[in-house]
């Protein structure tokens, strides 16, 4: 076999196509054999070409785990000899991390086993070698040995943690320095253990030392493994950091305002100062760093970016979730350095910065919000004033600025809407889209908190939002919808004068069928039950029919957000027409049970990539046989199906509360079958829809006490207080005393 084996090596490394497949298939047949080991390792150290060696030990590091219990011990010892001699002998470097790598592959197997007593000891004695490729092949190994027989190490654990620090500072290789920073990364990746990860923290200003090295040398990939390790200590709920917090801060931002280096380089370094405000804003706070952190966050928001606005390693984007988070977390700390730079950006001749002052401020109006309530009128002068500047980005952020204002500065923005509304007004008819799509959403915010205040405002307010409902692109449409919507909510009784022009106009729009016109579809289907709810059952129930059948058809056109907004527009009917709505129940109730019912895409993401895919090796190595064991990259939720569900599930609760007795047909055990099940659903919109439609169905006499304690179970386990407080009505109705509750 090793002669043909040889031959097929090189003819695999042709650049011929054909000559290749040929090889890779002629290589899959023999490698079922156990024989093609011992062959494999005859390559690896005999092939005159590295290239060849090079994939002999990619082919053995495939293949050696199906067959190694097959193996006598004889060829066993000669497959470690033979690594250990490529490790330490061979020339060339690619080689000779092809051959560590099988050994890490054997030694999952021979280290439990106790074949391969004398692995751990030669390691160590290797990397206090004098030569530089023995060292860094020593710590390559510690490295990928983490992954396999990282148990093995936890009796060494002081001497590895020794070994690595003065190989951190070796003073001879760089290459060594940069090995031992990698195999830093996997052992605290690895360490889970406190005391041991603490003892790790005299390790930081060398790492710090080998990543300034490394940007120096433009190695950014292998410099952002400190980052990956301040990351590991961060999140440890042990007091890792100390003073060293300030030398990791200083580096992060050092590289996070390095506009010469790599977008995930300084991604990397902002995300260190992220979860730093997350997990340790105690510590930022006692070094006083959040000042130095904002005067380099904030002015990254003005950063230029010619990349598109979506990349989220963008440093601007980067930067504002650094600036959230520190305002959620050091509200106290965060609000006046931001309103300073505000301040003064504002008066900037550069239009990026001017932008950023409205920005910043949109920014912390979640966290900071108790501090702008009590400063309002500095900050709506501002943001008002950049309403109004020359440039459209600064517009669109001022607009973007107001809609955040409008959400989290409750109650106290809205006595301010005689200064604000007009302005809003204003850039409704600005000649941006992209300004005017965050103006409807700014007044859309600020609406939905307003009651009689409108009134003065609401001639103009629909004339201009009727306009643009005619006369826009479809993106701004729907955003123009979303705010007539919270006019109607906020105007009640004083929207009847303009509620039917606005319901002939969404007729057009419930025809829709084009993918990409679904989604203005479902802005009108839910602004059709808005103005229902504003005008009441008297104006509403005569013309209802053919807008309730629009509704259901928009069902066939398999679009999660159209079905979630219909199943809004139900509730809002339903609880217009109480028991006008019993004729509607048999068409609605099976949509509602077919959204809770639906498969909500959990999906695991499998990465069965190797990292030897180099060289083009990775095809002939993919074979049934290779049994490395894949990895999770990713979990993910459809989030339209989870939002569909919560809509449904709300929608059932709603039908059984407003048409009483008459629900019970359709089935209210299935009903009751769903929203026990989604009391313990994963995400507390359902969890919460679920409650509520649960005590609606007892508050009509639907619900039994059968799954009374299922019910208390989920509540107890989910420990939220809004669904905590809807589930303490269903079970103070039971009279259940105070101390079970």
């Amino acid at each position: 076999m090793a002669q043909s084996l040889e031959l097929l090596l090189i003819q695999f490394l042709m650049p011929d196509n054909d000559a290749r497949r040929q090889a890779e298939e002629q290589i899959k047949r023999l490698a079922k054999d156990p024989q093609v080991v011992p062959a494999l390792v005859q390559h690896l150290r005999t092939a005159k070409t590295p290239n060849v060696r090079q994939l002999a030990a990619v082919l053995l590091r495939k293949k050696i785990t199906g067959h190694w219990a097959k193996l006598s011990p004889q060829l066993k010892q000669l497959v470690k000899q033979s690594l250990i001699e490529s490790i330490t002998m061979e020339h060339s470097p690619p080689v000779r991390r092809a051959s560590a790598n099988v050994v890490s592959i054997v030694a999952k197997y021979a280290v439990p086993a106790g074949e391969w007593p004398d692995l751990l000891p030669f390691l160590f004695q290797c990397s206090q070698s004098a030569q530089e490729d023995h060292r860094e092949v020593a710590l390559i190994l510690f490295s990928s040995l983490t992954e396999t027989i990282g148990n093995t190490f936890r009796p060494h654990f002081s001497d590895l943690q020794a070994l690595l620090l003065n190989c951190l500072q070796d003073e001879t290789s760089n290459r060594v320095r940069v090995a031992a920073l990698k195999a830093v990364g996997s052992f605290i990746e690895f360490t889970h253990d406190g005391d041991e990860v603490v003892k790790f923290r005299e390790f930081i200003p060398s790492i710090l030392n080998v990543s300034r090295q490394c940007l120096a040398a433009g190695e950014e990939d292998v410099a952002v493994i400190a980052f990956e390790i301040f990351d590991e200590l961060i999140e440890s709920p042990a007091p890792l950091l100390g003073e060293s917090v300030k030398s990791i801060v200083q580096f992060s931002l050092e590289v996070c305002s390095s506009q010469n280096l790599e977008s995930n380089t300084r991604h990397q370094a902002i995300q260190i100062i992220s979860w730093l405000a997350k997990y340790k804003s105690a510590s930022l706070k006692k070094h006083k760093l959040v000042v130095p952190i904002l005067q380099v966050m904030c002015p990254l928001l003005a950063e230029s970016n010619d990349r598109d606005e979506d990349d989220d390693l963008a440093p601007d984007r980067a930067a504002a979730e650094v600036i959230d988070t520190m305002a959620v977390n050091l509200p106290k700390h965060v609000f006046s350095p931001v309103l300073e730079f505000s301040s003064l950006s504002s008066q900037n001749a550069n239009p990026k910065y001017r932008e950023a002052s409205a920005t910043s401020l949109g920014i912390i109006s979640e966290g900071c919000s108790e501090y702008m309530k009590d400063k309002l009128e500095p900050v709506l002068h501002i943001v008002l004033g950049a309403l109004r500047d020359p440039e459209q980005v600064v517009r669109g952020a001022a607009s973007f600025a107001l809609g955040q204002f409008a959400e989290y500065l409750q109650p106290e923005i809205v006595s301010h809407y005689q200064s604000v509304l007009p302005c809003i007004l204003n850039a409704l008819e600005d000649a941006s889209d992209e300004v005017k799509e965050k103006s409807y959403y700014a007044l859309a915010a600020f609406c939905e908190n307003m009651g009689e205040e409108i009134l003065p405002f609401l001639d103009p307010l629909m004339g201009k939002l009727l306009g643009a409902l005619q006369n826009s692109a479809r993106n701004l449409q729907e955003t123009c919808m979303s705010a007539i919507g919270s006019v109607a909510a906020a105007a009640e009784q004083a929207f009847v004068p303009y509620a039917e022009r606005v319901l002939e106009l969404m007729k057009a729009f419930l025809v829709l069928t084009h993918d990409e016109d679904l989604r203005a579809r479902a802005r009108a289907t839910e602004l059709v039950g808005i103005v229902a709810m504003s005008v009441g059952r008297a104006r509403m129930e005569p013309i209802l029919p053919q807008f309730i059948e629009a509704a259901i058809s928009g069902f066939g056109l398999e679009f999660s957000e159209l079905r979630e907004y219909t199943h809004g527009f139900f509730s809002n009917v339903t609880e217009i027409l109480d028991d006008g709505f019993i004729q509607y129940l048999p068409h609605v109730v099976p949509l509602a049970f077919s959204s809770c019912n639906l498969d909500d895409g959990s999906a695991v993401d499998i990465d069965e990539s190797d990292d030897e895919t180099i060289n083009n090796f990775g095809g002939v190595s993919s074979d049934d046989e290779a049994h490395d064991e894949p990895r999770v990259r990713n979990i993910s939720i459809r989030t339209g199906v989870l939002d569909e569900k919560a809509a449904a599930t709300q929608a059932l609760g709603l039908f059984a509360l407003h048409t009483k007795r008459s629900y019970a047909p359709y089935p209210v055990a299935e009903s009751f079958k769903i929203l026990v099940k989604h009391s313990g659903y994963f995400h507390e919109d359902v969890r919460l829809q679920a409650i509520i439609g649960l005590k609606q169905l007892h508050s009509v006499g639907c619900l039994g006490t059968g799954g009374f304690f299922s019910i208390l179970n989920s509540c107890v386990v989910i420990g939220l207080e809004d669904i905590l407080t809807a589930a303490q009505e269903v079970f103070q109705s039971h009279n259940v005393s105070e101390e079970f509750l």
